[in-house]
């Protein structure tokens, strides 16, 4: 005899079956809400522009997460700056990054002016606190009085527009370091830093060290010394007209995805990281120093054992004189200040590689990451995901005849084209949170939801075992531009 409520034995099957599946409908809901929690999609309005539209997301591994965003307009309504910055150690000196790398290269380009306008900030940026703000206000005006010549340069044709850019770049990357470097120094020691380095400060400092107020100058001891300690490794790009011209200080990456004349997607590398994995730069930190370190520089494939990236910001560690790690740093952060074998500092830099690129129309894509991206799909894979993407977009919106006369033959390829596409309709419409889920879950049979829910609730002290933070910007190149604009062949040089 049944009660009421109860299930007979032949209907338990079912309903756990029933039950299993609802539970895994919401574990995929949860999933894709934790996948879609920071993306952004932007579209650019502005007439005359090369980049028609960006796609942006970031999943922590880190808490707090240690990889930051920027991407800006410049005022001049047709270039775009975009960085992605990995930290390490902490999320200080990435955060610092984003928040003021961008608009010291705009203070660096030709025909920049001092203005709110400098640059539109399509990403939003860390909060300090009024005194950090203060100083970094501060610190800017003296950095954009410095570059006046830089911004006086006159290019009176499209190579020295591009040299330009490259000095910009460069001025900027190895300025910002500089100023990391001073802040702290300059709060760490006092008005005796000139004589401690044996050199006179690049900035003029004298205005914080007259207003003496031991409350602020704590608090700006400790978050100057924080971004010093941490590390950040940088990728910026300068996009304008058919030109990008590519920053590279670490080990983040960048690719342009193209779309080749048989059909198929493809990836072009732009730079290399600067691990030890590339001899290059090896044989460059090897000539710097005495041959009697070959041994100790390099250990672990590590710089002194302990860094992996051979070219940071910060990392003042790796980069200040001997005695003032040992006297003025290490009572205040620790013993591991000082690293062992630490004999002819600076063993770090945080000078740029150059690469400059001609885009032509069959580009249509570049992609920048963090390393977290990089470690679980190779670039090939990524321009792949992201072309198939594009072109499975196109089904998730409406049909749209364009305007003017349409012959049946057309709507007929549009069609086609549409049937295509909803093959490939992709589960998200933004493409970085696409290549995250990709990056999480694919195995040769295709998507684990299985193995995506599984890294998506490890928690806090584990999840930095199997994956790290991800950080990806997508930027859609405008074909239509690309055409008018064709140019020769397509070039790439790299300067070191």
């Amino acid at each position: 005899m049944l009660i009421k409520g109860d299930i007979e034995a032949t209907q338990v099957p079912s309903f756990i079956m029933i039950l299993s599946s609802f539970l895994k409908v919401l574990l995929e809901i949860q999933a894709t809400s934790i996948l879609q929690a920071n993306e952004k999609t932007f579209e650019s309005n502005k007439p005359g522009t090369v980049l028609k539209s960006f796609d942006w997301n970031q999943l922590a591994s880190n808490n707090p997460q240690e990889d930051s965003l920027a991407i800006a307009q410049l005022c001049d309504n047709k270039s775009y700056l975009l960085g992605v910055f990995d930290g390490h150690g902490g999320p200080a000196c990435s955060r610092v990054l984003a928040k003021r790398l961008l608009s010291y290269i705009a203070a660096s380009l030709p025909s920049q002016h001092v203005s709110s306008l400098l640059i539109e900030q399509l990403t939003p940026s860390a909060e300090f606190r009024p005194e950090i703000e203060s100083l970094y206000a501060y610190e800017f005006n003296q950095y954009h009085a410095s570059v006046s010549h830089l911004r006086d340069t006159l290019s009176s044709d499209e190579q020295s527009s591009i040299d330009s850019i490259e000095r910009a770049l460069v001025s900027a990357f190895e300025a910002m370091d500089q100023q990391l470097s001073e802040e702290a120094l300059a709060f760490l020691l006092g008005p005796d830093m000139g004589e401690v380095l044996q050199r006179v400060p690049r900035w003029d400092w004298k205005p914080w060290w007259a207003d003496d107020s031991p409350a602020r100058n704590k608090i700006l001891q400790l978050s100057t010394l924080s971004a010093a300690m941490s590390g950040a490794v940088a990728c910026v790009a300068h996009v304008s007209s058919n030109n990008l011209v590519l920053a590279n200080t670490g080990d983040c990456q960048a690719i342009v995805g193209y779309l080749s004349e048989d059909g198929t997607w493809g990836a072009r590398k732009l730079g290399r990281e600067h691990t030890s994995e590339n001899p290059a730069e090896v044989e460059r930190l090897y000539s710097e120093h005495p041959t009697s370190e070959r041994d100790s520089i390099l250990r672990m494939d590590r710089l002194l054992g302990q860094l992996m990236p051979l070219r940071a910001f910060g990392d003042f560690r790796f980069k200040w004189p001997r005695h003032v790690l040992e006297k003025w740093v290490s009572p205040i952060v620790g013993e591991n200040a000082l690293p062992q074998n630490y004999k002819t500092p600076p063993y770090l830099t945080a000078r740029p590689e150059i690469v400059r690129y001609t885009l032509n129309p069959r580009d249509k894509f570049l992609v920048m990451a963090s390393d977290g991206l990089w470690d679980l799909l190779s670039p090939t894979q990524v321009a792949r995901l992201v072309g198939e993407h594009m072109s499975g977009r196109v089904a998730l919106g409406p049909l749209t005849l364009p305007p003017g006369d349409v012959t049946l033959n057309e709507i007929n390829t549009m069609l086609q084209q549409r049937r295509d596409g909803l093959s490939k309709r992709p589960l998200d419409t933004n493409a970085a949170t696409h290549l995250i889920r990709h990056a999480l879950s694919s195995t040769e049979t295709g998507l684990d939801f299985d193995r995506l829910s599984e890294l998506l609730s490890l928690p806090e002290d584990v999840v930095r075992l199997f994956r790290d933070d991800i950080t990806i910007a997508v930027a859609y190149f405008d074909t239509d531009y690309l055409l008018r604009t064709l140019p020769s062949g397509n070039t790439e040089e790299t300067s070191q």
